[in-house]
């Protein structure tokens, strides 16, 4: 495990291009919580996949369809989402914009 990072400033921390093409950066995290910023051009995919951890995320820019075990939505600017453990789930932006996530307990894959 790397050091926790328990402060960060605006534009601290490097994108890291994802799998689906879009980025990410990882914004905070200790042992049991992690905050990451994913950035989105309009039409980006996050492809739907799970994962064991608890992910809420907040919409800080734009509108996105999230789907959450076969369930689609849309939310935009100010809204949020919760995916419980082992749900599939993913997202399309219909406008270019970011979504900041936590998860709990961290994402080592991510570190």
């Amino acid at each position: 495990m790397t050091e926790p990072t328990l402060f960060s400033q605006p534009d601290a921390k490097p994108w890291t291009p994802t799998p689906d093409g879009n980025r990410r950066r990882v914004i905070l995290h200790t042992e049991e919580l992690m905050m990451v910023e994913f950035d989105f051009d309009k039409g980006g995919v996050g492809a739907l996949h799970s994962h064991p951890h608890v992910q809420s995320s907040y919409v800080a820019e734009g509108r996105f369809e999230v789907t959450i075990d076969g369930k689609s939505d849309i939310v935009e600017k100010g809204g949020a989402y919760i995916v419980p453990s082992g749900l599939v789930h993913g997202v399309k932006a219909l406008e270019a914009g970011r979504l900041v996530d936590t998860f709990t307990p961290h994402r080592a894959d991510f570190l």
